[in-house]
């Protein structure tokens, strides 16, 4: 990859304001102004590109170790980079399951050697994602990787007793339970959203409730606990306002919501296609709104990918035999800027409030989620908002291609992504 010791980026709308000039000189920015002087560093025109803080996602699938042939760490951040992104999450859903400090340093050693960003390991809640004893959470979260996040993400904490415990537990040292909301006995054969479409097609139905039952447990013993609980993909309006209820208490509830579920319906599975088939399930249009409106006042603080690659025999089948899950690292920003930027929703400022701000300081990673200004860390995203373009999988840089978006127009381009200053992407290409 390219490394400039210095390097000048001569008037980007930074967070979507007036042009300036950004210096950036090794590892942080050394300058914000006009009329910067190049003293002989690498020239970046950036005029009429948005500047934002590097992307942070809290919630990405790398399948590393077990699952090579959908992702590995190198290709899965890749792919981030590609997006904008500086940091990720790297979900513990993998083979082995990342529940002990051995997996999760070599998932947190891999993303170090990959070089494309950072890679911030989630520790599994209980061993083997099996929901009846707590995994070694102290033990991941004292390692080298430092574990904050936990989650058995693909599979609820349905037990509400493992469900405190691991809440008590991870409160010692200011960790987080990310919680995938899905009663598992409501869900039982479920096969998309539980409605109108799902009873015309014949599909077994998933309900709204099975998602909000869990939230409004999990919310419940985050308060009594006084301990910090995170939900994953926010996808019902009933959601959004079981944590807008217990936001307004005051309580430690954080969330998040996917791009697919801020543009996606589930009148798509009319079409039978299994690129459509996520779990959770794409909702309604209703939904659809109601958690736009949500990421736009701040009841849901960030957007998060939930990139789910898989290879193409699991998903080129039919429907019923068909994986859960989409990829999404390399259309999150323009997702996000056509329904939420080009809507009036968020300004650029809020995008990198909720893509990375929040995620960062969510998943207490330092250095990550920082302002654009002298001295701070630099991890940034040039975008240039006016590109618009057909999707196409083929050239993405994940080595899985099951995107909702093929073949979908959407809006903006990653141009640049700097990685504590060198570039991991450069003219839209990686470096």
């Amino acid at each position: 990859m390219s490394h400039s010791r210095r390097t000048l980026i001569r008037g980007a709308r930074v967070l979507g304001g007036e042009p300036r000039d950004v210096l950036i000189d090794g590892e942080t920015v050394a300058g914000v102004g006009t009329g910067l002087p190049a003293d002989g560093a690498e020239v970046v025109d950036a005029g009429g590109l948005v500047l934002l803080p590097g992307l942070v996602d809290l919630h990405t699938h790398l399948r590393e170790p077990g699952r090579e042939d959908s992702e590995t760490v190198l290709t899965g951040t890749r792919a981030a980079a590609a997006g904008g992104f500086t940091a990720v999450h790297a979900m513990a859903n993998t083979f082995p399951v990342a529940d002990t400090a051995g997996v999760v340093e070599q998932v947190w050693r891999l993303g170090r050697e990959s070089g494309y960003c950072d890679v911030q390991p989630v520790g599994a809640v209980t061993v083997g994602l099996e929901g009846k004893q707590l995994a070694e959470l102290g033990a991941m979260h004292d390692s080298a990787a430092g574990v904050v996040v936990f989650s058995d993400d693909g599979k609820c904490v349905d037990d509400a007793v493992i469900m405190r415990r691991a809440l008590e537990y991870v409160k010692a040292f200011d960790g987080v339970i990310a919680q995938h909301a899905q009663e598992p006995r409501l869900t039982e054969g479920a096969q998309m959203n539980e409605g109108v479409v799902s009873a015309e097609l014949g599909l077994a139905g998933w309900p709204a409730v099975a998602e909000e039952s869990i939230i409004a447990r999990d919310v419940l013993l985050a308060a009594h606990v006084g301990s910090r609980v995170h939900v994953c993909h926010l996808s019902t309006a009933g959601s959004v306002e079981l944590v807008r209820w217990a936001k307004s208490k005051g309580w430690q509830v954080t969330a998040e919501v996917t791009p697919h579920h801020l543009l996606l319906t589930d009148d798509l599975v009319r079409s039978y296609d299994p690129v459509y088939k996520v779990n959770p399930p794409l909702r309604t249009e209703a939904d659809v709104l109601a958690l736009r409106e949500a990421l736009a006042d701040g009841t849901i603080d960030c957007v998060a990918t939930d990139h789910a690659p898989h290879p193409h025999e699991d998903k080129d089948c039919e429907w019923g035999a068909a994986a859960m899950g989409m990829i999404g690292l390399e259309t999150a920003l323009s997702v996000v800027q056509h329904t939420m930027v080009d809507t009036g929703l968020l300004d650029w400022a809020g995008v990198a409030d909720r893509m990375s701000a929040r995620p960062a300081a969510i998943g207490r990673l330092a250095g990550q989620g920082r302002p654009v200004a002298p001295g701070e860390p630099a991890n940034l995203t040039l975008l240039d908002p006016a590109h618009r373009a057909v999707v196409d999988p083929a050239g993405f840089a994940s080595r899985s291609r099951n995107s909702p978006y093929r073949g979908r127009e959407l809006p903006g381009r990653v141009t640049h992504t700097f990685l504590r200053g060198r570039a991991t992407v450069k003219d839209g290409e990686l470096a």
